[in-house]
């Protein structure tokens, strides 16, 4: 089940989001990567500000997404599914369920590591095409791309 998430859950989510950002961390060598680093207090103010989605499996959060609108453009964030369901569709039901939630958008914006071989799989497969590459450091070059309605 999807639904829209709720401030108090803000600690599961991020519990969820750490333990979905650890395999990336130790792609990229860098323990410190944003998600890894992001408070409670900031993601309860997330949901409070922008469209977050939750998946449910039974009464435990096990996935998550974030969807920030300006204008006409809505920038996906902090897609995450829990390690031990991960492989079950839950991200691409997730991401989805945000492009009919933010049915006013006419594109979605996104970005993920140029390592990140199964996300950049997830993303074309729902429609993102390859906008960009910004490199940040010599271990990673983040990969924008973009989903036009």
């Amino acid at each position: 089940m999807i639904e829209r998430a709720e401030p108090a859950e803000a600690g599961e989510i991020l519990t969820v989001q750490r333990a979905a950002y650890v395999t990336e961390a130790q792609l990229y060598g860098d323990p410190f990567i944003p998600p890894l680093v992001e408070s409670a207090e900031q993601v309860r103010r997330a949901v409070e500000s922008g469209t977050v989605l939750v998946a449910r499996d039974g009464g435990r959060i096990v996935g998550a997404v974030r969807g920030q609108t300006s204008e006409t453009t809505c920038r996906v964030g902090r897609l995450v599914v829990a390690p031990d369901v991960q492989g079950r569709g839950i991200g691409g039901a997730l991401l989805a369920a945000l492009h009919e939630e933010v049915a006013e958008a006419l594109a979605f914006d996104l970005f993920t590591g140029h390592l990140s071989e199964g996300n950049l799989r997830l993303y074309r497969r729902h429609g993102y095409r390859e906008t960009r590459r910004e490199r940040m450091s010599d271990h990673l070059t983040l990969v924008h791309m973009r989903r036009l309605l």
